[in-house]
Formats: structure tokens, sequence, C-alpha cells
């Protein structure tokens, strides 16, 4: 029976790609690596071919598939990198061994008010100043999460120009007196890239990204930091490390 919805102004060879996008996300063709052929696919979704060579060339666009005449449709082979999530979680730290260099780079920072849930998150006042810092990491010059980050206003107002500095989160907070921080906890979910994801990431329509919502605290303080991080679903895998695992 088709999943596809012919009446809410999504085309239909978009519906395609991204059913196809998700069958290849949860290993549908994990065994021979190749897709059904357009005539089956067809059928499958009750289109005619036409609009399943449109999704098709869609996904080869996005380097999920590749297509030769006579051969037929194949999944292409993509090696995820695997982000651990633990007490000490840090980005460059987390990859290393799996990619030749890391980046993290300041998009922008600003002071605004504090939100309900960063306020709560941060045991401030509502409203109260925060630090708000938008970075981008990358792995061998491929975009891997968009994060946000906030902090106390006051006491972290110069974490931006040492980050400058530094180049690491971790010694900027440092450079701040924050000498060791762990995670207290992270939310992961996930959900359909927005326009800003696929801008920032330079991920296709119809892509996914893992949300995390974290917050790190301060060892024999309070938190000092809490971030919204979304990541490339086909890039990524979230590795959830208990205390005390290897």
């Amino acid at each position: 029976m088709s999943s596809l919805e012919r009446r809410t102004g999504i085309a239909l060879w978009r519906q395609i790609a991204d059913d196809i996008r998700a069958a290849i996300g949860n290993g549908a063709y994990e065994d021979t690596g190749k897709l059904p052929t357009e005539a089956a696919l067809a059928t499958q979704f009750g289109v005619n071919r036409h609009t399943v060579r449109a999704a098709l060339a869609a996904l080869a666009r996005d380097g999920m598939i590749d297509t030769t005449q006579g051969r037929g449709s194949f999944v292409v082979a993509r090696k995820r990198l695997s982000y651990p999530i633990g007490p000490r979680t840090r980005f460059s730290a987390g990859l290393e061994g799996q990619v030749a260099r890391t980046r993290s780079r300041g998009l922008e920072s600003r002071i605004e008010p504090a939100s309900a849930p960063v306020a709560e998150a941060l045991h401030l006042a509502p409203d109260a100043p925060v630090l708000r810092l938008d970075m981008l990491g990358e792995a061998d010059g491929t975009p891997l999460s968009r994060a946000t980050h906030w902090f106390e206003a006051t006491r972290f107002a110069h974490l931006p120009d040492h980050y400058r500095a530094f180049g690491s989160i971790t010694r900027a907070l440092a450079a701040c007196g924050v000498e060791d921080y762990v995670r207290l906890f992270t939310d992961i979910t996930a959900a359909p890239a927005s326009a800003a994801d696929r801008q920032d990431l330079d991920l296709e329509p119809g892509a996914v990204v893992l949300l995390t919502l974290s917050v790190n605290g301060e060892v024999g303080g309070g938190p000092v930091q809490y971030s919204r991080s979304r990541f490339a679903a086909d890039r990524v895998t979230l590795s959830v490390r208990m205390p005390g695992e290897i």
C-alpha cells in the first residue's frame, strides 16, 4: 500500500525520495545494497516511472545512491562517525581516531534574555542575561553538527574572546575559571532538517537531523552550559556511554 499523501502540497517524487531515504537509514537494503527496479518502485508507490526516476535522481544528487544503466540503483556505502555521549563529552576528543582533523568554529555570539528552558537549566531568574554562542562542528571539512550554547552572561562575558584565542570551548571555560565539567544530562530526539539546518550542514531537502538538549555542570558546582545541537543523521551515530563503560 502506498504511503504517499496526494493533497499535502509536497511533490510525489519528493515523498518517494524521503521514503527511500528513510528505508536506507533503517537498513532495508543492507543485504544486497540494491534498490528495487523503477518498475517495482512505481508499483509500490502507485505512480509512473517518470516520478520514480525523479526521486532516484534526487537521491543520486545527494550521494545516497548510484544509478548505472543496465545495473540499477545501489546504496552508496557511507561511514558514519560515532559520537560518544558520556560524562565528559568533548567534540574533538569524541571523534579522535576516526577522522584526521576536527574543527569547531564560532558563528555568532550575543547577549540575550534567558528563555524559560535556558533559565531553568542554568538555575537563573527568568529573562536573566545569558551569553549565546552558535557554533559549527566539522570533521575533515564536512559539517557534522550545528550547536547553540548558553552561559550565564556575567561570569562568562569573556568566553567568546577566549574561544577565539584557543579554538576550544573546554579551554575557554578553563580561562573563565571552570577547571572541569561533566555532562549532567542529554535528551536525544530526531526531526526533519529545517531550512537553516540544511544550509548550515549542507543537507538535501528531506534529510533528518538528530537533536540533543544537554546541560554541562562544573565539577563540585552548578550548571554552566545549556546546549541545543543538531547532528546530520546520515553522518553521525550518537553513542550513549554509561559511567564506567569502556
